[in-house]
């Protein structure tokens, strides 16, 4: 081995020596963390705390309006109430749904409604989306539960070549299968392993005819599900993040009200990146974009823009903020190889190019299927987006450099990136 290269290496041993953090057996975040430490759902400003701030994101709101505090499965719960309430063509189906379902999104609705309107089904995934899509074209609005979104492929046919056409085949007798919409939980929840953590929402949004909706929080929960069952005349994909049923509770408005489909919701103005995600990612997202103003002390703002609907999804709202920021970080769960991150970012790449100060980035999961014990380091967190907003806005500082350090020191099996960045830090 020649004397520089060995030279080289003991400069990148030491350098990295310096942050050594210790090995732990799981994906939990070290005692002394500063930045991936659990979310507090409590004070996070993404939930409602008070009534004074629905009033910025569900319109239209009475003054005298009451308000409960729920968690995302009573809001869930609360928005197919409804529906069943105003329309009897309204059907809810699927595996134990009859018994509440196994996260309670269905509690009680068969004892109100009855066994016809409100039942079980076999554990045939495509039997239940090609029953409730033949629901759907006799005139019925089916809303069908797959009880966790990594055994929806079985149904895919049905999803990609009879639902997603069914319109289009019409053609102009004007027939459509709205009305129906398929539930089903999805994302990391801390320990689902191979079978209980996938997010596919990217594989569905290739189909043109389909509608993938993917909510933050509860209040938008129910006004974007209750749009989807009652208002949309086209099929719906309605994942729900798991880990959010029980974690976010905020204020939500007793009376039904709608959101509207395919489009985006600025959660925080800023002028200096801009942020895009949805679902349970926005929470670290809002984490990074706070840690990231407090280190540049108030140099930099970061707006944060959550898409709400990831197919098809708002361009014109997402563009326009990429205009004004000229730079833009895409976050999701799903893994990055295609997934929305990648359709988003060409979709910037094309409408911005003139605008852009830097490359459209992307944080995501690994490419790789998520280790029961690994799942903390497969999907985004914290460091690795403050890393990447920091990248994108060419704004480092001792502190993120070191927080990134050792978070790649964490990560075992990335022995050759920790030795990639680390050689292009003591260069």
């Amino acid at each position: 081995m020649r004397a520089a290269t060995r030279y080289s290496l003991l400069r990148t041993k030491k350098f990295l020596g310096c942050f050594q953090a210790p090995r732990r057996p799981s994906s939990t975040h070290p005692a002394n963390a500063r930045l991936n430490v659990p979310i507090d759902y409590s004070s996070t400003p993404l939930l409602h705390h008070s009534p004074s701030s629905l009033s910025t994101t569900i319109p239209n709101l009475p003054s005298n309006a009451t308000y409960t505090r729920q968690n995302l499965y009573q809001s869930i719960n609360a928005a197919l109430a409804h529906s069943l309430r105003v329309d009897d063509s309204v059907l809810l189906f699927g595996e134990d749904v009859a018994f509440g379902g196994v996260f309670r999104c269905s509690t009680g609705l068969a004892t109100e409604f009855g066994g016809e309107r409100v039942f079980n089904t076999p554990l045939s995934e495509q039997g239940i989306v090609g029953f409730a899509i033949g629901a759907a074209a006799q005139g019925m609005k089916p809303v069908a539960e797959i009880q966790f979104a990594d055994y929806v492929y079985p149904a895919f046919d049905q999803f990609v070549n009879e639902a997603a056409k069914y319109r289009y085949r019409e053609g102009g007798t004007g027939r459509n299968i709205g009305g129906l919409v398929v539930r089903m939980p999805c994302g990391g929840v801390g320990h689902g392993g191979l079978y209980h953590t996938q997010s596919p929402e990217s594989l569905f949004t290739h189909i043109p005819g389909l509608i993938t909706v993917l909510p933050r929080s509860p209040s938008q929960a129910k006004g974007l599900l209750t749009t989807a069952i009652l208002h949309s005349r086209d099929p719906i994909l309605f994942l729900e993040p798991k880990t959010l049923y029980r974690a976010t509770v905020e204020l939500v408005p007793d009376a039904p009200y709608t959101l509207p489909l395919c489009s985006a919701e600025i959660l925080r103005p800023g002028s200096s990146i801009t942020v895009i995600s949805y679902g349970a990612p926005l929470y670290k997202c809002a984490a990074a974009i706070e840690a990231i103003e407090k280190d540049m002390e108030g140099e930099v703002s970061c707006e944060l823009v959550d898409l709400r609907t990831v197919y098809p999804w708002d361009r014109e709202r997402v563009l326009g903020s990429v205009r004004r920021t000229g730079r833009a970080v895409v976050v999701h769960e799903s893994m990055v190889n295609a997934g929305v991150g990648a359709e988003v970012a060409a979709g910037i790449q094309e409408g911005c190019f003139l605008s852009l100060e830097a490359p459209v980035r992307r944080v995501a999961g690994w490419s790789t299927h998520t280790g029961l014990g690994f799942e903390g380091v497969n999907l985004p967190d914290v460091t690795r987006e403050l890393f990447s907003f920091s990248f994108g806005l060419g704004a480092f500082s001792a502190q993120l450099l070191r927080a990134y350090v050792v978070f790649m020191q964490c990560c075992g099996p990335h022995s050759l990136i920790r030795l990639h960045v680390a050689s292009i830090i003591v260069s």
